[in-house]
C-alpha cells in the first residue's frame, strides 16, 4: 500500500491518508479481511506521528471501511456498497456545486454542462 503524503494539499494529513486508504478498499486492491500496517509502522513508514495515524484508522473505522481487534490490528472491513455508494453520491454533488460555482460567472449553461458531460462520457468508454 503506497501512502503519498503532500505538503501541497490543503487538506490535513490524516484526511490524505483517510481518502487513499478509502481509495484502496473502493479499488479493490485492499479486500475485505487483509491487515493494515500497524498504526505505529504506517506513522514510522509516512514519518508522520502516531496521533495523526491513529486518527486516520479511527475515521476509517468510524465510516465503516476497517474494523480493530484488539490486541490483532485493524482490518479491511466487509463492503457495505450502498454506504460507498452514498459517500460517492455526496462527492458527486460537491462537484456539482462546484461545477455551477464556475460555471455562473461566465455564463455556462446548464445545457452546455450537460453536453460536456456526454462529450467526456463517450470518449471514457471508448477507452
Amino acid at each position: 500500500m503506497d501512502i503519498i503524503i503532500s505538503n501541497a494539499d490543503s487538506r490535513p494529513i490524516y484526511e490524505q491518508v483517510t481518502a487513499q486508504i478509502k481509495s484502496e478498499i473502493i479499488s479493490g486492491n485492499l479486500a475485505e479481511g487483509d491487515a493494515l500496517p500497524s498504526i505505529r509502522n504506517l506513522a514510522k513508514d509516512l514519518r508522520i506521528s502516531v496521533i495523526t495515524t491513529k486518527r486516520a484508522y479511527d475515521e476509517l473505522e468510524k465510516e465503516g471501511f476497517i474494523n480493530t481487534v484488539a490486541g490483532k490490528g485493524c482490518f479491511v472491513a466487509k463492503k457495505n456498497l450502498e454506504f460507498i455508494k452514498e459517500q460517492n453520491l455526496r462527492r458527486i454533488e460537491d462537484y456539482i456545486r462546484k461545477i455551477i460555482e464556475l460555471g455562473k460567472p461566465v455564463g455556462i449553461s446548464k445545457e452546455e454542462i450537460f453536453e460536456m458531460y456526454d462529450l467526456i462520457s463517450k470518449e471514457e468508454t471508448k477507452e
